[in-house]
C-alpha cells in the first residue's frame, strides 16, 4: 500500500504561510513530491502534524477545515495509487487528477448529458481498453452481476424504480451495496429469481448455486474494483460523480502467516504409491510441479512445452503482467523434469501437462493430502469471519499451497527475498511477501534456550 509522508515548503506566500508538500510513496524507488495546494502557518505545523492553539477557536476552526482537507487529499491519493498501475502514475497524471477531483467542472465534457450509457456499456468498455488477464477479467464480472442482482434486490425490497448508475449511485448506495454482498447467502433463499437471473457463482453447469459468506478480506478487494471503476470513468469524462470521496471503510484487509508444507512433507506427498487411482496420481504430480515452480495456477495451466527453454520454465505472470511484464524463470529440478517427461504423452492439447479445471483440481488437492497422511493441525484466521481456528491442514489445502509452499521453504533456507522473489515474481517490498518471514520452530526453540532458565 502506498504512504505519504508530510513536510512544509520553505517558501512563504503572501498571507506568510507555507505550503505542505506531500511525498507520496508507490514502492522502494518509486516516489513522488506533490504540491498539496493547502497553506499553513509554519508555527501550526510541525513533524506533518497541526498544532492547534489552545485559546483562540476561529484559529482552531480554520486549522480543523485545513486538515480535513488535507485528509481528504491524502484518501483521494492512496485511492488512485491503489486503481491505477505504478506506471501511470507520474508526477503529471496525479497533478491534473487532483485537478480533476476539486475541479470536477472544468471536466465534465458536453456529450456526457447525451450519451447515456449502462452500467453494463460502461464495463464492457473499460473491460475491452484495460485488456485485463483473464483472471482479473472475471472478477469485474463477477462485479458487473452483483450489481444487477443489488439493483434487482432494491427494486424488490425498497425502491420499485431503482437503477444503478454511475451518474447517481450515492456514498450511501456503496454503503447499502456492501450489505446486500454481506447478507447474500440469506437473501438467496428469499429472492431465488434474482439468482437465476444473475447467478453469483457461474460455472458450466446451469445449476444455480448459494453465494458463499464473504470475508473483510473479499469486501476489501471487492470494494477496491468498484472504485476503480469509478476512477476510470473520470478519467474518460463518463461521469464527475465520485460516492467514494466521502467513503471510508469499516474494515481492513487482515492475513495470517502463510500455511504450506515442508520439505519432508512434500517428499512424503511425491513418494506415496497412488497407482491404484490414476486421476490422483496425475494431479499429485501436477501439484508437486508446481511446488517445484512456485507459480500461480493459472499461468501454469497456460504453460505449453514452449515455456520450457533451456532447462527451465519461462513466463510472464499474468497478474503483475500489465505493470510489470517480466520475464519468470525457474530452473527445472530433476523431479520437476521427471515429472514432465512421465506425462508428455497424456497431453492431448498442447499443453505441458495433463491439467483439468482449478476447481477438481482443489478438490483432488484435498483428497491427495488425505490419502498421504499430511492431516496435522494447523492454525489460521478463517478468512470469513477473521477469527483464528485450528484445522486439519488437508481441509485448507488448495493450488495456492503450493505457491506458498515454493517460498515458504526457500525463503527458510536463504533468506533473501530478493532471491526467492526473482523466481516467485514477487516484488521488492510485496505485502504479500512480507507475510513469510517467520521464524521457524528450531529458531524459535534455540533462542527460548538462550535464556539459560
Amino acid at each position: 500500500m502506498a504512504t505519504i509522508q508530510r513536510s512544509l515548503s520553505t517558501k512563504v506566500n503572501d498571507n506568510g504561510k507555507s505550503e505542505i508538500m506531500l511525498r507520496l510513496s508507490l514502492s522502494k524507488n518509486d516516489k513522488i513530491r506533490i504540491k498539496s495546494g493547502i497553506f499553513v502557518l509554519a508555527s501550526r505545523f510541525k513533524d506533518g502534524t497541526f498544532i492547534k492553539p489552545r485559546a483562540n477557536q476561529q484559529e482552531i476552526a480554520e486549522l480543523r477545515d485545513t486538515e480535513d482537507r488535507l485528509i481528504s487529499l491524502e484518501r483521494f491519493l492512496i485511492g488512485l495509487s491503489e486503481t491505477h498501475p505504478i506506471k501511470e502514475l507520474t508526477k503529471d497524471f496525479i497533478t491534473k487528477e487532483i485537478d480533476r477531483w476539486r475541479n470536477p467542472e472544468k471536466y465534465a465534457p458536453k456529450e456526457v448529458k447525451a450519451n447515456k450509457l449502462s452500467f453494463d456499456d460502461i464495463i464492457d468498455e473499460f473491460l475491452k481498453q484495460k485488456q485485463l488477464s483473464e483472471p482479473r477479467e472475471r472478477h469485474y464480472r463477477v462485479l458487473q452481476r452483483a450489481l444487477h442482482r443489488f439493483e434487482l434486490y432494491q427494486r424488490l425490497t425498497e425502491k420499485k424504480t431503482y437503477k444503478f448508475s454511475f451518474d447517481t449511485c450515492t456514498t450511501e448506495d456503496i454503503y447499502a451495496f456492501e450489505a446486500f454482498l454481506r447478507a447474500e447467502p440469506e437473501l438467496y433463499d428469499q429472492y431465488p429469481n434474482i439468482y437465476k437471473s444473475f447467478p453469483s457463482i457461474t460455472h458450466k453447469t446451469h445449476k444455480v448455486k448459494r453465494p458463499k459468506p464473504r470475508g473483510d478480506n473479499y469486501m476489501v478487494t471487492f470494494t477496491k474494483r468498484f472504485k476503480a471503476l469509478f476512477h476510470w470513468c473520470h478519467a474518460q469524462g463518463i461521469t464527475m460523480n465520485n460516492p467514494f470521496a466521502k467513503y471510508v471503510s469499516s474494515v481492513y484487509e487482515k492475513y495470517g502467516t502463510p500455511i504450506y508444507i515442508k520439505d519432508e512433507e512434500v517428499l512424503q506427498l511425491a513418494d506415496f504409491d497412488f497407482s491404484h487411482n490414476k486421476h490422483l496420481d496425475t494431479q499429485r504430480d501436477i501439484f508437486i510441479f508446481q511446488c517445484c515452480i512456485g507459480c500461480r495456477v493459472g499461468d501454469m495451466m497456460k504453460m505449453t512445452p514452449a515455456n520450457v527453454i533451456n532447462g527451465g520454465v519461462e513466463y510472464i505472470a499474468s497478474k503483475t503482467a500489465e505493470e510489470r511484464p517480466e520475464t519468470i524463470r525457474v530452473p527445472l529440478s530433476d523431479r520437476a523434469q521427471f515429472i514432465i517427461d512421465k506425462h508428455r504423452k497424456e497431453v492431448k492439447d498442447g499443453r505441458l501437462l495433463p491439467f483439468i479445471s482449478q476447481q477438481k483440481y482443489n478438490e483432488a488437492i484435498k483428497e491427495i493430502f488425505e490419502a498421504a497422511g499430511i492431516t496435522r493441525l494447523v492454525t489460521r484466521l478463517n478468512p470469513t469471519t477473521g477469527i483464528e481456528e485450528q484445522v486439519p491442514i488437508n481441509t485448507i489445502a488448495t493450488s495456492h499451497m503450493a505457491r506458498r509452499t515454493f517460498v515458504g521453504n526457500l525463503y527458510k533456507k536463504v533468506k533473501d527475498q530478493n532471491l526467492v522473489g526473482a523466481l516467485s515474481g514477487h516484488s521488492v517490498g510485496s505485502k504479500a511477501f512480507a507475510r513469510y518471514r517467520e521464524i521457524d520452530e528450531d529458531m524459535k526453540r534455540e533462542l527460548v534456550n538462550v535464556m539459560g532458565y
